[in-house]
């Protein structure tokens, strides 16, 4: 079964849907979205992508992240995602969006704009090992530390967006 994308324009309005393999070929822009979950410690989880993913396989990123559905709502594909890669059920809040180009070895292009959203729990994930090779927590600083000495460790759009995320969980943790 096909699975079509929303392709959207620089503002993240609709204008059509592609299946994704030409999506991610062609390098359309499309809607995705990216969800950090932290623990009560303050930690990021990261799951490392599982080597068989179409790119960015045994990689490092953010706890999930993936493409609503076409005719499917981002307050109904972050929760579904989170719990078919991560087996997890906690909530989430958007916190920004951001449109990011990367092209990959296999010649496949990710042309995103992804929506980031937040959670926060301490329960143990149930990986889905299609999707995911291992996880673990670290903290912000570590995380910026090691991305800057080992880069070729992560996702693209992990090292794109770490900066926003750092930004954004400081303001959010002094509320």
């Amino acid at each position: 079964m096909s699975e079509f994308l929303i392709l959207v324009d620089n503002n993240d309005k609709q204008w059509g849907k592609l299946e994704k393999e030409l999506v991610h070929t062609l390098g359309i822009l499309h809607r995705a979205f990216s969800v950090f979950i932290f623990n009560t410690k303050g930690e990021l989880m990261l799951q490392q992508r599982a080597d068989s993913k179409y790119h960015s396989g045994g990689l490092w990123t953010n706890t999930c992240c993936s493409h609503p559905r076409f005719g499917e709502d981002l307050e109904y594909a972050v929760p579904r995602r989170l719990i078919e890669e991560m087996g997890l059920d906690c909530e989430t809040t958007f916190m920004f969006s951001f449109m990011y180009n990367a092209n990959f070895d296999n010649g496949l292009i990710e042309n995103e704009f992804d929506h980031v959203y937040f959670g926060i729990t301490d329960e143990m994930p149930n990986i889905n090992p299609e999707e995911v090779k291992a996880w673990k927590y670290v903290d912000l600083e570590t995380l910026k530390t090691d991305i800057e000495h080992n880069p070729q460790n992560y996702t693209a759009w992990m090292k794109i967006c770490l900066p926003q995320v750092v930004e954004h969980f400081k303001e959010h943790s002094k509320n």
